[in-house]
């Protein structure tokens, strides 16, 4: 058995049934994604919508591609037709973006809203109060075209693990408060994304239902070359 078909293995068989793996491609050649593939890995990450619209034309058209990086409105337009699920949406602007170019396909695009849980300037997201805003705006139900399945939010930079737990604590304990309160057509809260290679575990006991791990499958960058 292969290294990724290996890690994919032992991830898999680490984490409970009910967390979904992303397995985060960026940057990685389309022979690793298929090496992932083959082991049946079905779900990629990219944080380049030009890179992931080049994998997506080349590799099995049964992979659902996530969105991982921060959202241009600009460039939305280039993964309407096949994005599965957009994990970095910060603002009603962008939902709006998704909505108008998912209709031009005939498609519902479903986004996760990302907060801001990090004490890090340099992340992305929207405060919590923020949150609760949009989802309360009545025309976030006339977007008929999108779909806000949950949350995503990126812990700290850190090794302080009561840090991580009190980040992760606080977006878990808000997403079961705002899963109660919202529910429509277009808005059915069941995804927390948070977790990476370095957290992951950490995060699946704060509540998480999806990780994404990029470097404990495919190893660092260049690792094989």
């Amino acid at each position: 058995m292969k290294s990724i078909a290996k890690n994919l293995l032992r991830i898999k068989q680490s984490i409970p049934s009910n967390v979904t793996l992303v397995a985060v491609s960026k940057t990685k050649p389309i022979e690793d994604l298929q090496e992932a593939y083959n082991a049946g890995q079905r779900i990629f990450g990219e944080n380049k919508i030009q890179e992931m619209v080049e994998k997506y034309d080349i590799l099995p058209k049964d992979i659902q591609w996530h969105m991982i990086g921060h959202l241009q409105s600009n460039k939305i337009k280039y993964m309407a037709h096949f994005v599965d699920l957009i994990h970095g949406v910060d603002t009603l602007k962008k939902l709006k973006e998704i909505n108008k170019q998912a209709k031009k396909h005939d498609r519902v695009i479903k986004c996760l809203l990302q907060a801001k849980i990090a004490k890090e300037d340099t992340k992305f997201g929207l405060s919590f109060r923020e949150i609760e805003e949009i989802l309360s705006l009545q025309e976030i139900s006339e977007l008929e075209h999108i779909k806000i399945v949950g949350f995503m939010g990126m812990a700290t930079f850190t090794d302080d693990q009561k840090q991580l737990e009190e980040e992760f604590f606080s977006l878990k304990t808000f997403f079961y408060n705002q899963k109660l309160i919202h529910t429509s057509d277009n808005c059915n809260l069941e995804i927390l994304s948070m977790g990476m290679s370095g957290d992951y575990p950490l995060a699946i006991s704060n509540g998480s239902s999806m990780i994404r791990v990029g470097s404990s499958i495919f190893g660092q960058r260049n690792y094989n070359s």
